[in-house]
Order: structure tokens, then sequence, then C-alpha cells
């Protein structure tokens, strides 16, 4: 039975688990998911066996509810990433802005009323994702052990699928440039990737040009997904500053555009993994 490894991505602190019980968790959800996926879009293969690489936990500051991040909980250096979050989704600076926090909760409810959604969803997504990317980014000792849990999954299971989720794809990205000697990948998947947003793409390890990220070494073959809708999958084609072989625009929900489970039961990450899964399904 294929297996295949799955790194998430923002708001999976689960403070009520160890990281064992949170990564079995996630790989009972996942794998029902992908199953669906599979399932309906016809793709006749049986559905792998998942293991989640987990390192929420070494992202979080011991604090209560630091999974529940608010506007202004945010810090200023946190604030200015969510700006940033804000700009690469079409909302324009106003001149008289005044605090950020203020501008980032007026921000908010313009993108909510433009894609029709809840600003206090909207806000909790943005204000999660400023939090665990700037503490990814700016915590080097935090960084370079998300990296390894990454790389050290990779390596037990030996894989020929990765499917990176969200930071998981700045976190994989950079750990599959990051172990020596380069680990083999038949297929890398990313899902609502922020790779080559504003903020994001800059502090990348290795330091892409203004234009050219590095591809990892030893990548075969790397395909991109991203729903229409997703507010943390901008640019949608990563800027085209990476060199992807596919880059798929999906519907993948009207709403929860951004989680995982909704992702791994679209049929378009079925058609790009269905070729590297075995055995085929006899009927």
């Amino acid at each position: 039975m294929s297996s295949i490894v799955a790194v998430h991505g923002i708001g999976n602190i689960r403070e009520d688990l160890t990281t064992l019980e949170a990564a079995a968790s996630l790989e009972i959800e996942w794998s029902e998911a992908l199953a669906y996926g599979l399932h309906h879009a016809g793709q006749g293969v049986a559905t792998p066996v998942m293991r989640v690489a987990y390192y929420a936990d070494l992202l979080a500051d011991l604090e209560p509810q630091a999974g529940e991040r608010e506007l202004e909980s945010l810090s200023p250096e946190e604030a200015e990433l969510m700006a940033h979050w804000l700009r690469a989704n079409g909302v324009r600076d106003e001149e008289e802005q005044g605090l950020l926090t203020l501008w980032l909760r007026q921000g908010v409810s313009r993108l909510a009323l433009r894609r029709g959604g809840s600003s206090k969803v909207l806000g909790r997504v943005g204000a999660a994702f400023a939090a665990e990317v700037y503490s990814y980014l700016t915590r080097p000792e935090r960084r370079r052990r998300a990296r390894a849990v990454v790389t050290d999954l990779i390596e037990e299971v030996r894989p020929a699928v990765v499917l990176a989720h969200s930071l998981g794809s700045v976190v994989t990205y950079e750990a599959l440039h990051a172990v020596r000697p380069p680990l083999n990948v038949e297929l890398l998947v990313t899902l609502g990737s922020p790779l080559g947003m504003p903020g994001v793409y800059e502090a990348l390890e290795p330091e892409p040009t203004i234009r050219h990220a590095a591809r990892p070494p030893r990548l075969k073959r790397w395909v991109n997904i991203a729903d229409r809708g997703d507010v943390v999958a901008v640019p949608a084609m990563l800027g085209g500053y990476f060199d992807v072989d596919w880059h798929v625009e999906a519907v993948i929900a009207p709403v929860d555009f951004h989680r995982m489970a909704h992702y791994l039961r679209c049929g378009e990450t079925a058609i790009a993994i269905a070729a590297y899964i075995s055995p085929r399904l006899r009927h």
C-alpha cells in the first residue's frame, strides 16, 4: 500500500492533545477526505496510508487560546504581515488609515463584503495566518525544528507524494532545500499556498531573487492547487516565481475555502496524485 506525507497549515494548534495525538487525529480526518475525493473522481485507486507532519505546537506561544487570535492581540510586526495579506487580496490602503489595527478591521470588512463572507471568520483567518507565519519566519530555532519534523517524516516514510497545505507549503519548500543529502520526492502538491505572497516570498530560505525562487532539488513534479476564493492562496499561481509543473485553480467549497479536508475532497487533488498511488482497485 502506498504512503503519503501530509503537512498541515495554519489553525491546527491543538492544546488539548499531545503531538502524536494531534497528528493521529489529522491522519484520520484527512484520510477520510482523500478517500472521498479519490472515489468521487473515479480514479480507481486504493486510499494510501497517510502520515501527518505535525509542527503547530512548535510555533505556539504558551498563552491561553493561542489558536484563536484576534486582530487586537497581534503584535505590530504580526499586524504588518496581516496588512501584506490584505493588500495581496486586493484591499487598498486608505490615506486616513490611522491606527493599523483600525485599518485591518476596515480592510477585513471590505474583503468580506466583496467576497460575500463573514468578516469575523476572515478576521480570524487573517490573524491566525499572521501570527503563525510570523512565528515561523522570525524564530530561527522554531523554524529549524518545524522543518526537521517534515524532513524526518519524509525520510522515515519515503513517500512518492507529499501534500503541503497553507503555511505547511512554506515549511516543506524550505525543508526540501535545507536537508542534506537532498530527499527524492516524486510529487509535491501544494494546496492553498502563500509561497508567493508579499511578506512571505521575500523571507524564504534560500533567499529568492526578485522574480525567481529555486526549485527544491530532486523534486520530479510539482502541482499547485488553489481555490479561487482562498484568501491565503494569493497569488493563486504563486506569482509566477516558482518552477511549478501544473497550476490548478479549483472551487473546493463555498465556505471554509482554506480547509485542508476540502482540498483533499476535490477532484483536482485526486487526479494529481492518482498516478503515484498503488495498487489500483479491481472491479
